[in-house]
């Protein structure tokens, strides 16, 4: 797990330079999974949306859904894909942990959110979300695991469990995959070149809102 919460700094150097690792081009197969499962429902929010793509493809298929970041250059890029698509794709600029406007989404979708926060932030996080959730509504979230390589923050079972122990209920949570671009960072841990695709252990969870 994180041991501190990474700047909002970091991840706007990070979208500044092209780079980043989470952003492939295409949304997560395990969020595509569920959308064609039909576990989203009602209003959406998207997590840290980064660039923009599991809120494109909600968007697509015709979900009310609302993207959001605390890196305004991530919105910015999200914006772009969008427009680019000639997808009328919404999104904000907002801090996850410091949600308002009273309840009113039904699904959470956490694509690699959840996972940089430390412990203090994960707590904050899941006290926002419930903010601003109806009753019943559902968090699908998807973290690196604890088991993996080092590609980028890792959680553990526990470590999920903990934040949704108040007022969710854990209804499944299992192993998946996140998948990835190899930076700089990752090669000697990975051992693949920069630029290569990866699919790194992960978590799938759903929480519902009691």
């Amino acid at each position: 797990m994180p041991e501190t919460t990474p700047p909002k700094s970091l991840f706007d150097d990070i979208y500044a330079g092209g780079a980043a690792p989470w952003v492939i081009g295409e949304p997560q197969p395990a969020i595509v999974d569920l959308a064609r499962r039909g576990a989203v429902r009602g209003a959406v929010l998207d997590a840290g949306c980064g660039a923009g793509e599991h809120t494109i493809l909600l968007t697509e298929l015709g979900h009310d859904v609302l993207g959001i970041d605390f890196s305004a250059r991530a919105v910015e890029l999200a914006r772009r894909n969008a427009a680019d698509r000639g997808v009328a794709a919404r999104f904000e600029v907002a801090d996850a942990t410091r949600l308002d406007g009273g309840p009113r989404f039904d699904t959470v979708i956490d694509s690699a959110l959840f996972h940089v926060f430390d412990a203090d932030d994960r707590a904050r996080y899941v006290d926002s979300l419930r903010s601003v959730c109806r009753p019943g509504a559902v968090v699908h979230l998807l973290a690196l695991s604890d088991a993996g390589r080092g590609f980028g923050p890792q959680v553990s079972e526990a470590d999920i469990r903990t934040a949704f122990a108040d007022g969710w209920v854990v209804e499944s949570l299992g192993a998946t995959t996140y998948r990835g671009v190899v930076g700089p960072a990752h090669t000697e841990a990975l051992g693949l070149p920069v630029g290569a695709r990866v699919d790194e252990p992960a978590w799938l969870a759903r929480m519902r809102l009691s």
